[in-house]
């Protein structure tokens, strides 16, 4: 009486362990294309959030040119004005004097601003969280 060899990994064992690497193998593609769309995401909050900025920045830039040239008129208004009660050297200084604190506390108020700027793409890393929760779920 012969005895039949079986195999040590049946048909079905190998149909199983195929499945299983063709599931791997989908996880990692579909993995690979979730942190792409990811990527592609934040590109695009990001870039989003630079075109207003830039667009904010072009309007101040835009309002600042004649204000500019209102301040030079209205400078040499005022030294003219004060040049009556006081010599004229001393009305330019006074001028200039009051001129340079409001522009410190104006770019100190813009710094402050700027500081509260963020381009840190909110969305994208909340997504990117979900995702690395979800897959430490599946995995």
């Amino acid at each position: 009486m012969q005895t039949r060899k079986q195999p040590i990994f049946s048909k079905e064992d190998h149909q199983q362990d195929e499945s299983i690497t063709d599931l791997i193998s989908a996880l990692a593609s579909q993995s690979a294309g979730l942190v792409r769309d990811e990527v592609a995401l934040a590109k695009q909050e990001v870039s989003e959030k630079i075109v207003s900025f830039r667009s904010a920045l072009t309007i101040i830039a835009l309002g600042a040119i004649p204000g500019l040239l209102a301040t030079l008129a209205l400078c040499a208004a005022a030294i003219a004005g004060l040049s009556q009660y006081m010599e004229i050297w001393q009305a330019a200084l006074l001028v200039g004097g009051v001129l340079a604190l409001i522009s410190a506390i104006v770019v100190s108020v813009g710094l402050a601003q700027l500081k509260r700027v963020n381009l840190k793409p909110e969305v994208t890393i909340k997504s990117l969280e979900e995702d690395k929760e979800w897959l430490k779920e599946i995995t």
